[in-house]
């Protein structure tokens, strides 16, 4: 597996906690998305650890495409589902 599943092609709205240690799953093939599950095992894929200075509502990406992780910056509007 070189390239990470599509999850699903919108973001994930959640609420984060400042303080918080977060892992964003990279791989896509957890079933808790868009965090880690460990469904990454057996791949070269690993979880982006990350924490926010404060609480906040933010869009997670799910299509694994973003420039940005974990956040979504719009990529899963170029993904062709055809």
């Amino acid at each position: 597996m070189d390239k990470p599943e599509i999850a699903a092609t919108c973001p994930k709205k959640v609420e984060l906690k400042a303080g918080k240690k977060y892992a964003y799953c990279t791989c896509g093939l957890s079933t808790n998305q868009p965090f880690c599950d460990g469904k990454h095992s057996g791949t070269d894929f690993r979880p982006a650890l990350f924490v926010v200075e404060e609480d906040q509502v933010k869009h997670l990406c799910q299509c694994k495409q973003t420039a940005n992780p974990p956040y979504c910056d719009g990529s899963h509007k170029n993904i062709d589902v055809s």
